[in-house]
């Protein structure tokens, strides 16, 4: 049966309109509610809508840098914790090559075997000092993407042979060579290292700046979609009054037309 069929009072038709009205509005109310947002989608609001995935769309990515940036800070770390441990091992082996000039025919062999032994297990340091397959004390480069720039932190060789360290074993009259080369080894330690350092400040600084800038983004875009809880609380109690109000005014309206029936009873 069409709507034309059946004729209303003018004051049944605006109290249903009302209603209708009142009931989209808490229908939308009911969404924000639920969704926590004011805008859900392009309909409600185009330009915040597409205004707010952009913000999101950059902090995405920022996050997919943040975590390779994470991932790199890992692969300086342990490519210091490696120098840490072979400039100990150095240390060790110039004790043994100071030791060694002084000592008799028979320590100085057993000297020599230690002194090979820990340039040995200093080659093994530099080789188990990667990260997920890079290793910056095996000459390896790093590429540490930034949003606009790249970051290359450039490794080095940092076994016995790399350093130039005199090669075991050795013996009393070689000791005072291999106290230099292990020296200069110390030097070039140093000095990669606060290379290594340096580049570790910059990416852990980058990292929390994308972060802030990340956390940024977003709070502009829920600036733009969220919806106030307090406010759409307060609206859907008002709505519920009106809708109550409107259903008992369409009730008395009705009575009008009962009271045309109660003619013929």
């Amino acid at each position: 049966m069409a709507m034309n069929d059946i004729s209303l009072t003018a004051s049944m038709r605006s109290n249903l309109l009302s209603l209708q009205q009142t009931a989209n509005l808490m229908s939308r109310t009911q969404d924000r509610l639920s969704t926590g947002k004011k805008i859900n989608n392009a309909s409600d609001g185009p330009t915040a809508y597409f205004a707010a995935q952009a913000l999101n769309s950059r902090a995405g990515v920022l996050d997919g840098l943040k975590d390779a940036m994470g991932q790199a800070v890992s692969t300086i770390e342990a490519a210091n914790k490696g120098v840490k441990a072979i400039t100990s091992l150095i240390e060790q082996a110039k004790g043994l090559a100071t030791q060694i000039q002084s000592a008799g025919s028979t320590e100085a062999l057993a000297l020599g075997t230690q002194y090979t032994t820990i340039l040995s297990e200093l080659d093994n340091l530099a080789n188990d000092s990667g990260y997920q397959g890079i290793n910056l004390l095996n000459n390896a480069t790093l590429s540490v993407k930034f949003e606009v720039t790249t970051l290359a932190v450039t490794g080095f060789i940092a076994s016995s042979t790399g350093l130039s360290i005199t090669a075991g074993p050795i013996t009393s009259g070689q000791g005072a060579a291999a106290v230099t080369s292990l020296d200069a080894a110390l030097v070039t330690l140093r000095t990669e290292s606060a290379k290594l350092s340096a580049n570790l400040s910059i990416v852990t600084t980058r990292m929390d700046f994308t972060t802030d800038i990340k956390n940024t983004l977003m709070d502009g875009a829920n600036k733009l979609v969220l919806a106030d809880t307090n406010e759409e609380g307060a609206n859907m109690l008002m709505l519920q009054t009106r809708q109550s109000l409107s259903t008992t005014s369409l009730s008395l309206a009705s009575q009008a037309a009962q009271a045309v029936l109660k003619l013929f009873q």
